[in-house]
Formats: C-alpha cells, structure tokens, sequence
C-alpha cells in the first residue's frame, strides 16, 4: 500500500510561572509557524525501495515518509540482503542505518561473505506544488567503509492521479551506468574526480567524496492501481560493479531497466517483488509504525475518579478539626483512592486550608495524567475548607516538582472548553526540596522489598563472524527500598542457552580493553551477578540533586559513583557532574576484580529544544582513561517514544580506536502502553552501536539523576497535560 500523507497542525507552547500564568511569546511563534508550514505538506504517496528509504525499486524519489515514522525494510536480491532502519526525524529530513550482507564478497579470505554497516541522509529542500516536483537530496553511506557510497539529487511529480514520475542525477554507485563528466566540474574542477577507497578504518564522514567523480541520471514511474497495490519500473544508474567483477559474479546485470508490485499486508506491513536487471527476482518487506499514533485509540485503563464538587458556602466549616481521629481517617481514603488508580501515597500534610500529598507514580507514563487523577481523588477526600492542593510526584526517593492547584479552579474546569490549557494557566509548578518535608508517612510503605524470577534474553548485533548473537536465561533480581531514596538492588543471571562462539575472536584492541572483551564475560558468566549496588538520591538543596552508588555497578566494572545535578523546574536547560573510581570484574561477574582501575567523570549538560528535540553533551574521562566528548540528539513524544543518535570524539586517534574510528549509535525507547492501550509506565530500551569497541565507554550506572527527576519538570509536564482530565 502507498503511504497518504495529509497536512497536520499541531500546536504546543510553554507557560511562565507567576501566580495566574499566561501564554508566552513561544506559544505564539509555535503556533504561527504550525499554521504556515503545514501548507507545505506533501499530499502524495510512497513506497520503500530495497535500499529502505522512500523510492522505486532500486532507486531514490524525492518523497519523504510520514514525519516521525520508523520503517524497517528487509530486502534481497543477487546474492545482497539489507536490512534498513529508516526514522522520518522532520517532515523533510530522513537518517537511515542498514546492515547488509554480501555473498562470496571477500575472494583474499576465500569468498566469504561480508557484512557491512552504513549510515544514509536525505532532505527534501523543494516541496511538490501544483506545476513543481518535489525535489531532495541524499547522501547513501556517507559513513562507512563506502561500499554503497553515492550522493543524488532526485525530482518526484504526480502527473496525473495516483501516478508519480521520478528523475534525478547521482554520483558515485548512483553514476556508475552510461556515466558523463560531473557536471559540477565546472564550479570546482577537483569535483570531476572521485576519490578511491575510504579513510582510516572505516566509519568517517568521506566528505572527499561527496558529488565528485562522474554522474548518471536515472528515473522511473509508480502507479498505485488501488488502496493496497502499486506497479513501479524503473532506470537504474548502478553498474553494481563490485559485486560483478572477476571472482564475485553475484549476478549478470543485463539491463538497467527493473519492474515490480508492492502490496500492502496490513497498514503496518508491505510486500515487494520485483524483477531486477534483466536476470534477478528480488523481494522485500517493510514494517512500519508512527510513535504519533497508537495502535490502540483511546486506550482501556480504569476511567479516572470524577471531581467532587463543594456546596456553596461549605469552604468555610472547620467543624471536621474537632474530630480527633479526621488526619487518620484522610490519610487512609487518600491512599486507598490512589492505590486503586495505581499510584502510592509516600506521605501527607493536611491543614486547614491547604494539603500537601507525597505520590509514587507507577503506572502512567504522562506524568500530568498522574498529577490530574491525583487532584480529581483530592477533591473527594478533603474536607470543603481544602482549597490548596500541592502535588508533589516522586522519583526514587526524590521530591522532583511542587504542582499546586486551586481545588475552585479544578471545580470549575473540569467540564470547560480547552480545560487542560486553562488549569495548566493556573497551576504553580515550583521545586520541591523545601515542600513537603513535615509530612506525615504512610506507614508501610519503607521498608519496602520487591523481587522477580522470570527470563531474560540479552542480544548483540554486528560481530562480524556472527552478526546476531544471544543468550537466554533465567534472572533473579531483588530491591529493597530502606527509605527515600535508600534503595540496595541485586540482580543474579543463569545463562540456559546462547548462540554465540565457544572461543570468542580475541580482542585486538591496543587501547585499555574495557569494552572488547565482553564476550568473555558473557561466556565466563555462569552463573553471574550482573549488579549488586547500594544507592541514596537526595534533595541536596533547591534546584540541585545528589547522588551516590556503590558496589558492583555493570556487568564489567565495579566501584563508586557519585553525581550532583542543577536542573531548576522551570529550566530547559540542566547541568551535572559525575565522578566514578572504578575497577574492572573479573570475567566470572562473580566477587573477583582484575588489575584495571580508573578515575573517569564528566560535567554534563542537556537542554530541550522546541519541538520536543533533547540535546546532550557530556565531557570527561572515560573508561579507557581517554578524554573526549559525547553528543547525542534525541526526538522525544510524550507517549514515551524516543529516537536519537550519539557519537563519541576522544583522544584516541582513529587508528587506535580500530575498525569504525569512534563511537557511535543510535538508541531507541519503546513504551509498552503505546502497543496495549493501558497505562504502564514500562518502556523497552536498545542501543544499536554498529560495533563495540574501548573507546568512549561510560559506565553503565542505574539512576543516573536527570531522567530521574525531568519526568515532572516544566518542559516534560507541558508536553503531557492535555491528559490531566484523563
């Protein structure tokens, strides 16, 4: 099926902060900005091609996916299978990662084959009109070790309805068939040569190569017959020269013209076949999904508590001060409403006129949900002289934010036009490490031990000899909550089966081998103690935040950590400190340490865009004893859903680092409500590294501060408040 794109407004903003709250000039901008663009939308269809990017068969269009859409595409024809992770990161800008196989690739090692790793861009700078095509440009494994290396510059126009016309130009493989002179040699005459080979060992921008050397042009035709199945053909500028040379012979490209069909499964799934080159069959698959939009709408958790408004006048009765066992009473209906809801009362303040309540959130993953359910059960519970209500959320012991509401406002909104905006004007969210600390506790609730014995699988990707490798087993994992913030956690692994090598390749790293050697740990580990920490986290003073841990911190290292974070409520911007002794485990993860010790630590910063963009930077000494820094980049949905990238430079030179010349990544948070429609607060988290090595590895250390304590502040709440009246 072809994928509809229709024109979408989405307007956000944030709020300042003094007593009755008003809109600032972001909203304003925000939405002037929504309003403009979303005429620049692109209403036509598209398809994935075998590269897994919006295209034909083999070759680009200037389409773009539905904005913030993930596809993975599994593809093969003649002897090559990609598999491609494609994110939609704006409306216009798309990144990629694929991993490809390549049969009998490598003749010096006796024809084996080979996997290769690449990284792919594309923008669209020229949107479709009414006489005008779309154009986009596109960078193809600008970072790798070049196999399919091309640049292109690609036109798509819809003719007539339901069919698209496609051409471009294209440099490198993209110009390799029936080639002419670049003819950007005449801005430049070094872009009339291409350079050969890459860089190093691989994994660096090859700017050098970039739109130089001679160009082809190529093109094609989509035409989608009905709701479910499009016809395409193409004209293909790719000679596949590598894979048809003397000793290879993948295939005999015959032709440059393809053909195929595509053909929508579900809404989620399309199946390609197609006929390539004049010689080859070729089929494809791509799965998608959009962190916009739920699988299931609407969703099935337990409906919230209506507010329970006051008879006029009884704001004024104290009368419920003389019952001596009242502050009791309150105490039990409040933490009984909340359980119900899922959520856990730590502690209370009830005066006269205002209450204070300490909640553990442990289900919704919208924290102003959380935060809106717990007014609603307020307004049920106090007595009518309560108007204050003061909502303090808690994060591993921590006192993260102090929203305070007018319980009138509550009174009066509940049923209002644009409600979630008006009680979000008059709320007051300020910091929390003065707020609540007479509080009365709930009994039983510290200290507190929760345990689980259950599986668990633990993968990883991209060894050369054995690309996808993984152990299961069974896991034993304890935590015992002494008091706020005072957690002990335990975490035992019995391996029962695993795919990977009996002798793992040894590691041929020249740096310290803190990360190489891990399959020996994974190997030696039988059973393993995998984590065995005690932590505090605690309000250090307003605005700031400690932390501290101890014991054997990850699979590889053991030792202490220690972190202080400033990050004010209302700030976007945070910044922290880090500062670790750590020591390596010996290969059984059992009590044992090696000779390896180390002082590293970073200052950090991190700040959220508009946009719902989160950018990070961290500075220091890492594990290996190198200096450098990390940036990372994420797109972040209120939902949960989260997509980035990271990239490590440290003072270990390219060469040293080995093979992919620094680290780099992408990483990918998944949340579990968005896939069954109740609230959970579970999200799966994975890093895809496209290969391991020493340099640039942090320690792997649970709680780390700002994750903890952002889920409640300004800039997150904003973001999930129209599910307060959820």
């Amino acid at each position: 099926m072809a994928k509809i794109r229709s024109p979408h407004v989405k307007v956000g903003g944030n709020m300042d902060h003094g007593g009755q709250r008003r809109c600032n000039g972001r909203w304003y901008v925000a939405t002037a900005l929504a309003v403009l663009t979303s005429g620049f939308a692109q209403a036509q269809d598209y398809t994935y091609s075998l590269y897994g990017l919006p295209g034909l068969i083999d070759m680009p269009t200037a389409q773009s996916a539905e904005d913030a859409e993930l596809a993975l595409t599994f593809g093969h024809f003649g002897g090559s299978t990609r598999t491609t992770l494609s994110f939609q990161m704006t409306p216009r800008l798309m990144g990629s990662f694929r991993y490809s196989r390549i049969d009998n690739f490598l003749r010096p090692r006796g024809g084996d084959e080979t996997f290769d790793r690449s990284f792919d861009l594309r923008y669209r700078f020229v949107d479709e009109g009414r006489y005008r095509p779309a154009v986009a440009v596109g960078l193809q494994d600008f970072v790798g070790t070049g196999i399919y290396s091309g640049e292109y510059i690609v036109a798509t126009k819809e003719v007539v309805p339901s069919v698209q016309v496609t051409g471009g130009i294209g440099w490198g493989r993209l110009g390799s068939y029936q080639s002419f002179a670049n003819p950007l040699g005449a801005l430049d005459e070094s872009l009339e040569t291409r350079p050969s080979g890459f860089a190093g060992s691989g994994g660096q921008l090859e700017r050098a190569r970039w739109f130089r050397g001679d160009a082809a042009l190529f093109g094609g035709v989509a035409w989608q017959a009905n709701d479910r199945l499009t016809f395409k053909a193409e004209y293909s500028s790719d000679t596949y020269l590598r894979e048809n040379d003397a000793g290879r012979d993948l295939f005999d490209r015959a032709s440059p013209w393809n053909v195929g069909l595509s053909y929508a499964l579900s809404d989620a799934a399309v199946a390609q076949a197609y006929y390539l080159y004049g010689t080859e069959a070729g089929v494809a698959v791509t799965f998608d999904i959009n962190p916009k939009t739920p699988i299931v709408d609407g969703g099935t958790g337990q409906r919230p508590s209506p507010v329970a408004p006051r008879a006029p006048g009884a704001a004024a009765d104290l009368s419920w001060r003389a019952q001596a066992d009242a502050p009791d009473i309150l105490r039990e209906s409040m933490e009984r409403l909340l359980k119900l809801e899922g959520m856990q009362l730590e502690a209370i303040e009830i005066n006269p006129t205002a209450t204070t309540v300490l909640i553990r959130n442990t289900t919704y993953i919208a924290p102003a949900e959380a935060v809106g359910r717990t007014a609603r059960i307020l307004t049920r519970v106090m007595p009518a002289s309560v108007e204050q209500f003061t909502i303090v959320p808690m994060e591993g012991g921590l006192r993260t934010a102090a929203i305070s509401l007018r319980r009138s406002d509550i009174e009066a909104l509940e049923f209002a036009p644009d409600n979630s905006r008006q009680i979000y004007n008059r709320a007051r969210i300020a910091d929390a490490s003065q707020i609540g600390t007479n509080a009365t506790p709930i009994a039983g609730v510290y200290p507190r031990f929760n345990w689980r014995l259950g599986p668990y699988v633990r993968a990883t990707y991209f060894d050369p000899d054995n690309p996808v490798q993984f152990d299961v087993g069974a896991e034993l994992s304890a935590t015992y909550s002494a008091a706020p913030g005072l957690t002990f956690t335990g975490r035992l692994r019995q391996p029962l089966f695993f795919n990977r090598t009996d002798e793992p390749r040894p590691s041929n790293s020249v740096i310290e081998r803190v990360r190489s050697n891990a399959q020996l740990y994974v190997r030696e580990g039988d059973p393993a103690i995998s984590r065995l920490t005690a932590a505090y986290q605690f309000n250090l003073a307003p605005d700031y935040y400690g932390r501290v841990t101890a014991g054997y911190l990850e699979t590889m290292f053991g030792g202490v950590s220690t972190e202080i974070l400033w990050k004010p409520v209302q700030s976007r911007l945070g910044l922290g400190l880090e500062l670790n002794y750590a020591r390596q485990r010996a290969f059984d993860q059992l009590f044992d340490f090696r000779d390896y010790e180390v002082v590293t630590g970073h200052a950090s910063a991190y700040y959220a865009f508009d946009n719902n963009w989160h950018g990070q930077i961290d500075v220091g000494r890492y594990l290996a004893g190198d200096y450098g820094a990390t940036f990372a980049l994420d797109r972040e949905f209120d939902n949960g859903w989260r997509v980035g990238a990271y990239a490590t430079l440290t003072d270990v030179p390219f060469e040293d680092f080995g093979e992919g010349s620094f680290d780099k990544g992408l990483r990918l948070s998944v949340p579990l409500g968005h896939f069954v429609g109740t609230p959970s607060r579970k999200v799966y988290s994975a890093s895809i590294r496209p290969l391991v090595r020493d340099g640039g590895a942090r320690l792997n250390v649970d709680w780390r501060l700002y994750e903890t304590v952002r889920q409640n502040h300004d800039d997150n709440l904003v973001g999930s408040w129209g599910r307060f009246w959820r």
